[in-house]
C-alpha cells in the first residue's frame, strides 16, 4: 500500500515520487496479511478478470490479487514512488506489471479493467475526487472500485490505560496537522469512504469492516510491526511536544522493549485495529454481465 499525489507536487501528507516508506509498508503487509487476504476473498474475484492495485506500494498484495483472477486474468500495480515500485518489482515476477505513475493520470487504457483496488491511498490526495474519477475511467461499465482504509476507527493499544491511549491518538493528530499545515477537517477524508464513492456517482455502494485483533504472546511479524512502525516511527520522539512531560515519559516506557512496562510483553496486551472496504460500481452493465465478459476472456 502506498499513497499518490498529483503530478510532481506534494500530496496532502507530503507524498512525492522520491518519498520512501517501504519498510513501514512491508511491516504492515506482513502483520495484516490474514485480514487483507480475507478482504480480497470477500470481493469474489473470478478467473479472467483484470484488476489494478492503485497505490500498490511495495506490491505485497499483487500476488494475492493475481492468484484470485487465474487462469487468464491480470493484476497490475501502479505507484507514485520510485522506491516503492522498485521494491515491488524486486519481490514480484515480471508477469505482474508494475508501473511508476501518478494515479490521477494513469497510463492505462480506458474501460480496460474489471476492478480497481486502492488501499490507504485516496485520502492522501489533495483532491480525492480527482483520483477517483481517473480510476473510474479505467473500469468497464459494471466494474467495481474498492477503497480500503486501515485504522478506520481508533485503535485500541492500551486496554488498561484508556486515558494514555486517547491522549496518544490526539497527539498523533496534532503532529500531522502541524507538520502539514492542515486542519482537522482536512484530515477527515480517512472516514469518508462511502461518501467519496457516492460523490463520484458510483452505484451499489457497500462497506465492510474487518477487525485485526491480536493478544499476547504476539507472533514475530505482529511485534515487529507494532514496535517499529507504531511505537517508534509513528509515535516516538515526535510526540514529545504534544504530551505533558509525565504522559510522554509514561508512553516512552510502555513503548521501550528494555522497560518492564513494555506493552507488547504484558500478558494483558490486547490490540484491535480495523480495516474497512468500501465498494462502488461503475454505472452501466450489471456486475454479473461484467464478470461474464471477464470469464469469456479466460
Amino acid at each position: 500500500m502506498s499513497h499518490g499525489a498529483t503530478g510532481s507536487c506534494q500530496g496532502l501528507l507530503g507524498d512525492t515520487p522520491r518519498r520512501d516508506y517501504s519498510r513501514k509498508l512491508q511491516l504492515f503487509n506482513a502483520f495484516a496479511e490474514p485480514e487483507l487476504r480475507r478482504a480480497i476473498a470477500s470481493l469474489a474475484l473470478t478467473p479472467g478478470m483484470h484488476v489494478l492495485d492503485a497505490g500498490c506500494g511495495t506490491g505485497a498484495m499483487l500476488p494475492w490479487l493475481h492468484e484470485a483472477v487465474q487462469p487468464g486474468g491480470t493484476a497490475i500495480g501502479i505507484d507514485l514512488a520510485f522506491a516503492h515500485t522498485r521494491a515491488a518489482r524486486a519481490t514480484n515476477p515480471p508477469t505482474i506489471p508494475i508501473v511508476l505513475a501518478d494515479l490521477t493520470a494513469p497510463p492505462l487504457k480506458k474501460a480496460s479493467l474489471d476492478l480497481v483496488w486502492s488501499v490507504n491511498t485516496l485520502h492522501h490526495l489533495k483532491e480525492p475526487s480527482e483520483g477517483l474519477r481517473a480510476l473510474s475511467a479505467l473500469v468497464r461499465p459494471g466494474g467495481r472500485i474498492v477503497i480500503g482504509q486501515s485504522s478506520f476507527l481508533p485503535d485500541m493499544l492500551f486496554g488498561w490505560d484508556s486515558r494514555l491511549e486517547r491522549l496518544t491518538h490526539e497527539a498523533v493528530g496534532m503532529y500531522y496537522r502541524e507538520r502539514y499545515a492542515l486542519t482537522e477537517q482536512e484530515l477527515s477524508g480517512i472516514r469518508s469512504l462511502v461518501g467519496t464513492l457516492r460523490s463520484a456517482a458510483l452505484s451499489n455502494v457497500s462497506a465492510r469492516t474487518f477487525v485485526i485483533e491480536r493478544i499476547s504472546p504476539l507472533a514475530a511479524a505482529d511485534e515487529e510491526y507494532l514496535a517499529e512502525a507504531i511505537f517508534r516511527d509513528t509515535w516516538g520522539e515526535r510526540l514529545r511536544p504534544y504530551l505533558s512531560a509525565d504522559d510522554y515519559e509514561r508512553l516512552r516506557r510502555v513503548c521501550d522493549p528494555q522497560q518492564p512496562e513494555f506493552a507488547l510483553h504484558r500478558p494483558d496486551f490486547h490490540f484491535i485495529q480495523t480495516f474497512t472496504l468500501a465498494v462502488g460500481q461503475v454505472p452501466g452493465a450489471s456486475t454479473s454481465s461484467s464478470m461474464k465478459v471477464a470469464r469469456s476472456r479466460a
